[in-house]
């Protein structure tokens, strides 16, 4: 278990290294690249509910597929976070004017407020379709190397008792976050796939 934390910290630091030399005009043009490849993706087209994260400086930019979200009439679902633990809901959001009116966080991110209850939470409601998933580092096998919370890991949990079942999972990454292979523990939940920038 040590040793698996030891390697998962030892990457997370190699990776955040990769991220932090790729320029921020880069990152906006990979980020665009990995946009239209959602965009087209039929699991993406057929869904109705989707979650999507609030991006930090180190991750896909998801202003224009927050756009799409509600340009195609679907319903989106954004994180709230509980930083004392690793518990996540993730919370209706009406429109991107109200992305702008929520509080930031300590890691500079915008989420619905602890005190927030109006919101509808995605699995009291009808679940979920679709979850776009942020990380750190990701492998092509579907393993997924996040901040060490185990928000998503948990959150996933939740979802396999809903009804509806585990939703499709979709990471979103610069192609400097791909790695040949991300160390994982038991309570690591594959993803189904990983959007980045790759040579076709």
């Amino acid at each position: 278990m040590a040793a698996l934390r030891a390697a998962k910290q030892a990457l997370r630091r190699e990776i955040k290294g990769r991220v932090a030399a790729v320029s921020d005009q880069e990152k906006l043009r990979q980020s665009r690249v990995v946009s239209q490849k959602l965009f087209r993706h039929p699991k993406y087209l057929s869904s109705q509910r989707v979650a999507v994260f609030l991006n930090m400086h180190d991750e896909v930019r998801t202003d224009d597929i927050l756009q799409d979200i509600f340009k195609r009439g679907k319903v989106c679902f954004i994180p709230r976070y509980f930083t004392k633990s690793s518990r996540m809901d993730l919370l209706r959001l009406k429109d991107m004017e109200e992305v702008k009116t929520l509080p930031l966080t300590s890691w500079n991110i915008r989420q619905p407020a602890d005190e927030d209850h109006d919101r509808e939470e995605a699995l009291t409601t009808g679940g979920l379709d679709l979850i776009l998933m942020p990380g750190l580092g990701f492998d092509k096998k579907g393993n997924r190397l996040g901040r060490g919370k185990g928000f998503y890991d948990t959150y996933l949990e939740r979802c396999r008792t809903h009804p509806k079942g585990k939703p499709y999972t979709i990471a979103l990454a610069f192609k400097e976050q791909l790695c040949a292979e991300v160390p994982v523990g038991e309570h690591d939940i594959l993803i189904d796939e990983v959007l980045y920038e790759d040579e076709e």
